[in-house]
């Protein structure tokens, strides 16, 4: 004998039936899509670039045109065949696709940089790995002609310095046009691209050579620094860029004792931030954070590697941020830096991207709400409420 909860779905005319189907599949795919597309612009849409009022020197406002508008993420880790689970892989490629591309469309940036550690398992990657990797970052990264994508090398895309060799450096180089020591200029504000995983300092080729280089541009730009009536004699043959404080660029943060003095809502968790940093494994040695201070005196340093926020001053009033992870993976919310930048001045501004928690509040509740529709649909909740009903009734009565 059929139950009546099974009598009630069984009696329904077929029409109403798939019409009840239909609004169910309706509602499901507002949510999917809500939660996997649109929220991503909800949240973006909110950012906005910070304005550079005046010129440092001349006093006058700047036109947007002299303005640099740059984007600035760090820490991708897109997953490899060793460690990353298909799921996983899926749904993080998904997120920072989706991050990415929505933030290029609503925020047009002239020139977006990735410090390091593009991928997870760059360090371990066979040639036919790394073909895959680089294949999938080109498809998540892709950008239009109007913007330009700039990518410095971390410790998981050539590992670290004792697993450094030149294939994985010259292989990297290959795909990135990346060199240590590379100067790029746009609209006359200097970035100094730094492999800080060659600043070991023990004298090692690819060490060597990473320094040289730098050694070489910081030379070019001092001169380029120089007081037109008074040059230097040494600054004569020097190709010189435009006349502006250089902004460094690095996957490994300057030498700090630890992430102590880190504050914000994406900075450190409280338990991790007073564990002491390992030179040349978590910071640059102080020697070598002390030779880039020295070499070309930036106005801003910007780096990765912590996977968490945070800002310091070094000597003389310089300024480093860390910037957070762009992956869901390594943290529950995930930023990039927007930076409105000239060649005497610089704002930024974080973006924060959509919480992952956020995400799977909306899908429990959905899925709760949807629970109940499907049993108020079929009449199965009447029983609990008609009793309800009932002794409410019987206590006004009484």
């Amino acid at each position: 004998m059929l139950s009546p909860s099974l009598t009630i779905v069984k009696n329904l005319p077929l029409k109403k039936r798939i019409c009840f189907l239909l609004k169910l599949v309706c509602f499901v795919s507002s949510v999917l899509i809500f939660c996997e597309f649109f929220i991503y612009y909800l949240v973006i849409f909110q950012c906005r670039w910070p304005d550079v009022k005046r010129d440092a020197h001349t006093g006058n406002e700047e036109t947007p045109a002299s303005v640099l508008k740059a984007m600035f993420l760090a820490d991708t880790h897109l997953l490899g065949e060793i460690k990353g689970h298909w799921l996983d892989k899926l749904r993080r490629e998904w997120q920072m696709e989706r991050s990415f591309q929505t933030a290029l469309w609503l925020l047009q940036p002239d020139i977006v940089f990735i410090l390091g550690d593009v991928f997870d398992e760059g360090k371990w990657d066979s040639p036919q790995a790394w073909a895959d990797d680089v294949r999938r970052f080109q498809k998540m990264f892709k950008y239009p002609v109007t913007t330009e994508l700039v990518v410095i090398v971390g410790n998981h895309d050539i590992g670290f310095h004792y697993e450094m060799t030149t294939y994985k450096v010259h292989r990297f180089e290959k795909v990135f046009n990346f060199t240590s020591g590379k100067l790029i200029t746009r609209k006359g504000t200097n970035f100094v691209l730094v492999n800080s995983v060659a600043m070991e300092g023990d004298g090692c080729t690819l060490c060597r050579t990473a320094e040289a280089k730098l050694v070489a541009l910081s030379h070019r730009l001092n001169c380029s620094l120089q007081e037109p009536n008074h040059p230097q004699k040494r600054c004569s043959d020097a190709e010189k860029p435009p006349a502006s404080q250089p902004i460094l660029l690095q996957h490994y943060p300057l030498y700090r004792k630890s992430d102590a003095e880190c504050s914000g809502e994406d900075a450190a968790p409280p338990e991790e931030k007073n564990i002491p940093f390992k030179e040349k494994y978590d910071v640059l040695s102080q020697e070598a954070s002390q030779k880039l201070l020295w070499w070309f005196r930036p106005r801003l340093i910007l780096s990765g590697h912590t996977h968490s926020a945070c800002q310091v001053l070094h000597t003389g009033g310089i300024p480093e941020i860390s910037i957070p992870s762009f992956s869901w993976r390594n943290r529950n919310n995930p930023s990039f830096i927007m930076g409105s930048i000239t060649p005497t001045d610089f704002s930024l501004h974080k973006c924060f991207l959509p919480r992952e928690s956020r995400v799977f509040a909306i899908y429990w509740a959905a899925g709760a709400l949807l629970v109940v529709l499907v049993l108020a649909h079929f009449q199965l909740l009447t029983p609990p409420f008609y009793f309800a009903q009932r002794l409410i009734s019987k206590h006004k009565a009484a």
